[in-house]
């Protein structure tokens, strides 16, 4: 529950297209949205991140940040997080 998308108005497709300005209140709405998901649904962490390029999965070729709460036990194994889109990295040990 909660998934959002953070959307610049002007269309662009690479976070490189941005302004500094822009790129600034890109993030300013991030945190806003991430405290009132906090707020909302009181989730115990979040995926945030950018598919940017189809070789990463942009199938929208509009720049867009997920925010994507996640909750203990919503996955069976989810340390790696984005990781997993690598699946040689998304199970590692730290020694």
């Amino acid at each position: 529950e909660g998934h959002c998308l953070v959307i610049p108005k002007r269309h662009v497709i690479s976070i490189d297209d941005l302004t500094d300005s822009e790129l600034k209140d890109l993030y300013t709405v991030l945190k806003q949205t991430k405290i009132m998901l906090c707020e909302v649904y009181q989730p115990d962490g979040f995926n945030i991140g950018i598919n940017e390029g189809e070789a990463a999965g942009q199938t929208v070729n509009h720049l867009h940040i997920h925010i994507i709460p996640r909750y203990e036990g919503d996955v069976e194994y989810p340390r790696g997080g984005v990781r997993g889109v690598i699946p040689s990295k998304r199970n590692y040990t730290v020694s």
